[in-house]
């Protein structure tokens, strides 16, 4: 994927008037770099959104919510647990890895697009061979390529972390860290340069219901949807659902206490249990994000600083490194709440399997054109190069009405969640 991207403003591959014309619905860090990877690729591009990212009062996009600190799958927050994904996923992440690396590499390209490599060390109240799952993990992350990995227990008293706190085994890396405001407005800026179009609609529906009549409006020869949570209607897929996530934001410029500059994190599975996590972050060089929560199939965002599992968070996190207590909430957004876009067997890069008309007509059933790239629950960020390097080749199938094919592993479709002995196999 290195080699197929162009970090200048001009496309790698100039289209010309007969190249096909892409319809990219979503204007998330999905939709904008599939749409990126597909500009430089030679396509003509119209990305279309019902909103954009937006830095008033009002509701930010969960692509600017996100924690965007690239992790090793599964994430922290210990939901991604389909065995297909988890197969996929690692080689989409070192996908987006070495990709954000190189960015991060480029002063020029740190300074407009936020993207910084830090350190990152995850936390363990166990030596972590004795959990045959994160050390297997562990010893993944190890071989697949990141840099920087040290697995020491002197990384608990390193960081300063509560020595009182049941903390026995760590290991860290150095992960891109991507402050997601400054990163989307870089995106948009980008691909906008490269020769986007961008259209503000909502489409209602099921995108299949409709694809006919967008191909013809937008002169598309595919529709990409990168529609994340809204996957449910426009995919017509029922298991999507949300996890409610929270972060406290406190300024993090060396005053009240130590300048935080890694990210330190305790999963879900290794800790506190399934809803309740640490995750600490530097967001940018005035900010540290402090996190967080897992509410599965919660849509309300209605949390406040003063709501029992908020206090809570930021508590866990002042227990685990104290030098928090005397951190001071970000004035200007000190409550960052969003809704991480899962499905039922999470993460789905694949074409649309159903076909329009009758089968048992002479000329059969038409295919689809639609691929659809959506579901990434908490790693949006650690996936995406990943993702659109496959949905390239989607595209190329799609455009030459190929028979679609369900995501697999090994020839094998799994539905159900595999167990430890699975996860450790993968």
């Amino acid at each position: 994927m290195e080699n197929k991207i162009s970090f200048h403003p001009k496309p790698l591959i100039n289209p010309y008037i007969g190249s096909p014309r892409i319809l990219v619905i979503g204007g998330g860090v999905t939709g904008l770099v599939t749409s990126w990877a597909l500009l430089d690729r030679g396509y003509h591009v119209t990305v279309l959104a019902k909103e954009w990212a937006s830095y008033g009062e009002g509701p930010r996009l969960t692509s600017q919510i996100a924690g965007a600190l690239w992790e090793y799958p599964p994430a922290v927050c210990g939901q991604h647990t389909d065995i297909i994904s988890l197969h996929h996923s690692r080689r989409w992440c070192m996908t987006a890895y070495r990709i954000w690396d190189a960015i991060a590499a480029d002063p020029e390209l740190v300074a407009v697009s936020g993207v910084r490599m830090k350190k990152s060390a995850f936390f363990f109240p166990y030596a972590i061979p004795d959990d045959q799952v994160q050390f297997q993990k562990m010893l993944d992350i190890e071989k697949s390529g990141v840099r920087g990995f040290l697995h020491s227990a002197s990384l608990i008293q390193h960081y300063g972390i509560n020595p009182s706190h049941v903390v026995a085994d760590a290991y860290e890396l150095l992960a891109p860290i991507i402050d997601t405001d400054q990163a989307m407005t870089w995106l948009m800026d980008l691909v906008e340069s490269k020769g986007a179009t961008f259209v503000t609609e909502t489409i209602h529906g099921d995108i299949f219901d409709h694809e006919l009549e967008l191909r013809q409006r937008f002169h598309a020869d595919v529709i990409i949807n990168a529609t994340g949570l809204a996957g449910y209607e426009t995919a017509g897929d029922a298991s999507c659902y949300p996890i409610r996530g929270g972060l406290v934001r406190v300024i993090n410029d060396g005053v009240g206490f130590p300048r935080v500059d890694a990210a330190l994190s305790i999963s879900a599975d290794a800790g506190y249990g399934a809803n309740e996590i640490v995750f600490i972050v530097p967001r940018s060089d005035r900010v540290l994000l402090l996190g967080g929560i897992s509410e599965p199939h919660q849509w309300d965002l209605d949390h406040r600083l003063d709501t029992p599992i908020i206090q809570r968070m930021r508590e866990r996190c002042e227990d685990f490194l104290p030098v928090l207590k005397n951190a001071q909430l970000d004035p200007d957004y000190p409550l960052a709440q969003g809704l991480r876009p899962f499905r039922g067997s999470n993460v789905r890069v694949e074409r649309e399997l159903r076909r329009h008309g009758d089968a048992s007509t002479p000329l059969g059933a038409a295919v689809s054109r639609i691929v659809h790239n959506y579901g990434h629950g908490g790693a949006g960020w650690s996936l995406s190069f990943g993702c659109a390097e496959d949905v390239l080749h989607l595209v190329e199938e799609a455009l030459n009405d190929l028979p679609p094919r369900p995501m697999t592993l090994d020839g094998r479709n799994y539905k159900s969640i595999p167990d430890r002995k699975d996860m450790a196999r993968l």
